[in-house]
């Protein structure tokens, strides 16, 4: 099902699938549970081995975070030598710490996602191999995701994704209908794509029936890994939602955050908001069946974002009153 072994892996995929607590028929792909913590690593095992089969000594990413983190540690296992281009105080501290962690050169742009990603589209390729989601590689490792669904629970009903460069959401519908080739999946499952309100180039065309995004020139939402208003795969997603009869959704940032609060809480899973995105459509839909929402990214991605309250004792006494509240 994938075209090479992958050589570059650091034991990536087998990620949870959880039944959730939030609402019945749900479950929950916590691909938070990959080595850098994010599904990204499951595209970057496949892309980095390409690349040095290839003869490449270098990569070269464009990210909002996650991408950046998982090229670095895999081009770190490969040998090979990482160079991240970063939208200036548009990264959540804890990607950032991940890339610069792995020995990855980081480079710091003025402007969003979108600007970094044109540079290393226009003049990147010519001197290091890219890695983003352009590259084919990336997205047929990441159509594991799908697979993983089925060896667990079969072929649900509706497969829920967060889309920011929408890359994904393709990738996993590529892999339901390989299933269905094979005569596995009967009934292949609905693809909703959820962006956050501030970031919905997508969302928001699908809304007024257009066949192209309204691209956003400053995309605005707290779920940093999505926050991009013009995404390079949206002619994938939209094939994606159309062929699986899906939709595109977008949610406000205050339902994602308390997804994220809900899902931790309730189901002992800790997202960070884009991952949580996801959930948050998945909440606001009525979907009729079996529904899986994919959390792809780790809450310890983003820590900033939630408020830390703390009560202070200074007596086992205070503690004890405390606890027999």
């Amino acid at each position: 099902m994938l075209p090479l072994k992958s050589g570059a892996t650091l034991r990536e995929g087998g990620t949870p699938l959880v039944e959730s607590r939030l609402k019945p028929n749900l479950w929950v792909k916590f691909e938070g549970a990959n080595p850098t913590g994010s599904f990204k690593d499951r595209g970057m095992a496949l892309g980095v081995t390409v690349a040095k089969e290839a003869g490449a000594n270098k990569v070269v990413v464009a990210s909002t975070g996650n991408t950046a983190a998982s090229a670095a540690a895999y081009a770190a296992r490969a040998g090979l030598k990482a160079y991240v281009v970063l939208p200036k105080g548009n990264v959540a501290r804890g990607k950032l710490m991940q890339a610069a962690l792995h020995g990855a050169e980081i480079v710091v742009v003025d402007g969003y996602f979108d600007k970094a990603l044109s540079m290393v589209v226009e003049y990147g390729t010519k001197a290091a191999y890219p890695l983003n989601s352009f590259n084919p590689w990336r997205l047929e490792g990441q159509k594991t995701v799908a697979f993983e669904i089925y060896e667990e629970l079969g072929c649900p009903d509706n497969v829920v994704v967060p889309v920011g460069n929408a890359g994904n959401i393709y990738a996993i519908w590529k892999g339901f209908k390989e299933l269905g080739a094979l005569g596995l999946c009967k009934k292949l499952p609905r693809m909703i794509g959820v962006q956050a309100a501030g970031a919905a180039p997508l969302a928001k065309a699908w809304r007024e029936g257009l066949d192209r995004p309204l691209f956003l020139d400053e995309p605005r939402t707290v779920a940093s890994a999505i926050k991009i208003g013009k995404p390079i795969n949206w002619a994938k997603a939209f094939i994606a939602v159309n062929e699986s009869h899906g939709m595109f959704i977008e949610v406000p940032d205050s339902e994602i955050l308390r997804a994220q609060s809900l899902l931790a809480r309730a189901d002992g899973l800790g997202a960070e908001p884009a991952g949580a995105t996801s959930v948050a459509g998945a909440l606001a839909l009525d979907l009729p069946g079996t529904t899986v929402a994919v959390v792809t990214g780790h809450a310890l991605k983003d820590p900033d974002v939630v408020e830390v309250k703390t009560a202070q004792v200074s007596s086992e006494a205070e503690l004890l009153s405390l606890l027999e509240k």
